[in-house]
This record gives structure tokens, C-alpha cells and sequence, in this order.
């Protein structure tokens, strides 16, 4: 979804299906602001049109940088797409472009005018709605006590060192244990593990696939004594129904931003904040 000034604009097409955009909404401004909610790479030609059209920098909201997973190469059949991506974003010569909660610390590098935007607002939501769902008593003795029974628990030592000073709460963080040959986690080590025993416990990430390392965290947490687990992930891609993440019944409840989820998507067990 891309949008200009706070409005959609519809991606049409001609009869031989080559794009037809129309901004007879939209006046030219000086200061254009395109809002670039990712679905898919065929946005992105409309992105690059709309951006020329205004032949004046503007701002780029981008929450999720596509891409950034692809920002190296292992040998070379390997294409480096996040590279030739940002450069055609930096030919577009924004004035500044914001990316909520960066995956890769290359995108952020080879970005032009680049702006990172912190998650804690969100994080800081997420604690408040598990405190809600913990306790019915809205009092805020209750509610502190709820708080303080919180636990964050990072699935890696790069998730602690971004998010362990983004609240007040103690913390945890994992060890992977990975089949080399195929890249998958087999399973996962906890460090300060004597911590999670009895407590209620807030994964905290920045992006989700199928979710297999929130599983084998939730799995872990749950050997070492947690009772109630929460999942909060900036950028959650659709697929995370595919995985265990929910299946499993180890997590309690997701909660993630509409970077890439989208509102549609929403269950009973899965909350846009």
C-alpha cells in the first residue's frame, strides 16, 4: 500500500497491464509525504513513478525495509538485491527516509537521509495490553504487581543488546543451537534462566517468518519454569501461520505492528498495536 499526503493511491492498469496511476486527488506539493506500507515488489515501480512525478524531494515513510535480509553475499550466484534496491531509493534523492526498527544494520549504512525509527512506543503498548490481559483488577496496585511479574526475554544476544534498555524489566536472553548444514535451530540455551521460573515473559524481536526461534524460545522458557508467554515482533510477515508459533499453544498471544501485517489478519491471538 502507498500513499500520498494521508491518501491510498489506487495502483490501476491499461488493457497490457502496464500501470495507470492517477493523483487528480492529490495536488503537487514541495514537500510530498509517500507512505510505503510493504506487500510486494511490484510496488515498487509505483513508488519510483509517484516520487519523479513530484520532481522535488519529499519524504519516504518505509516502516519495512524490503530487502534487508538479502544484505550479503556467500558466493556468486548470489544477487545482492538489498544493494541495487537502495540505490534506486537513493537515486530518487528523498529528503529523508524513515525505516521503523531496521533489520539489517547494511540497510541503515547504504541508505541516503536515513532516519531509524524506535519500536519502544510499541513495545511500551505491548506491555500494557498483556498487563490488561493478566489483570481484570484495574486498580494500580494490581496492575504494577502484573508488571513487575513481567519478564523480557531476548531470543538472541543481538535482540538483547538492541531492546534490553527499551523498558525497566529484568531480562533473558538465548543461546541458538543450529544444524549448520541447513541453517535450522534445533534448539536454544537460556541464559539467566534462573530468572524465568514462575514469572510471565515477553519475547521481544524485530522480524517473523514462520517463527521457528520464538518456538524453541517459548519451548525453552516453558522447561525452565514460565507461565505465561508473550510475543512482540515489529515486522510479522503472514507466514507466521504456518509455523508453530500458534499451533505449539507455547505462546499466549502476538503483537506486532502493521509495518507489513496487515488489519485483516488479526485473530483472537494476534493484535496490531
Amino acid at each position: 500500500m502507498i500513499k500520498v499526503n494521508g491518501l491510498e493511491i489506487a495502483q490501476n492498469h491499461f488493457p497490457d497491464n502496464s500501470l495507470l496511476i492517477k493523483l487528480d486527488r492529490i495536488p503537487k506539493t514541495n514537500t510530498p509525504i509517500i507512505e510505503w506500507h510493504y506487500e510486494s515488489d511490484s510496488e515498487f515501480f509505483t513508488l519510483i513513478c509517484i516520487a519523479k512525478h513530484f520532481q522535488c524531494p519529499g519524504i519516504l515513510k518505509m516502516p519495512y525495509c524490503p530487502h534487508a535480509r538479502m544484505d550479503r553475499v556467500k558466493d556468486e550466484s548470489d544477487v545482492f538485491t538489498l544493494k541495487y534496491f537502495i540505490e534506486i531509493i537513493n537515486s530518487l534523492n528523498f529528503s529523508k527516509v524513515q525505516v521503523l526498527d531496521p533489520h539489517s544494520n547494511v540497510c541503515m549504512a547504504l541508505l541516503n537521509n536515513v532516519e531509524a525509527l524506535s519500536p519502544v512506543g510499541y513495545i511500551h503498548d505491548a506491555l500494557s495490553h498483556i498487563v490488561y490481559l493478566e489483570e481484570h483488577d484495574c486498580s494500580h496496585e494490581a496492575r504494577m504487581a502484573t508488571y513487575e511479574n513481567l519478564i523480557n526475554f531476548f531470543p538472541d544476544e543481538g535482540a538483547m543488546k538492541r531492546y534490553s534498555d527499551m523498558t525497566e524489566l529484568a531480562y533473558a536472553f538465548g543461546i541458538k543451537k543450529r544444524d549448520w548444514k541447513t541453517g535450522q535451530i534445533k534448539d536454544l540455551d537460556i541464559m539467566n534462566a534462573d530468572l524465568v521460573k514462575g514469572k510471565n515473559i515477553i519475547i521481544i524481536d524485530d522480524i517473523c517468518s514462520k517463527g521457528g526461534t520464538f518456538f524453541h524460545s517459548a519451548k525453552a522458557l516453558k522447561k525452565a519454569g514460565a507461565e505465561h508467554i508473550y510475543l512482540y515482533i515489529t515486522h510479522c510477515e503472514k507466514s507466521i501461520f504456518e509455523g508453530e508459533v500458534f499451533s505449539s499453544g507455547l505462546i499466549d498471544h502476538v503483537f506486532t505492528t502493521n509495518s507489513i501485517f496487515k488489519p485483516e489478519w488479526e485473530t483472537d491471538k494476534i493484535t496490531i498495536l
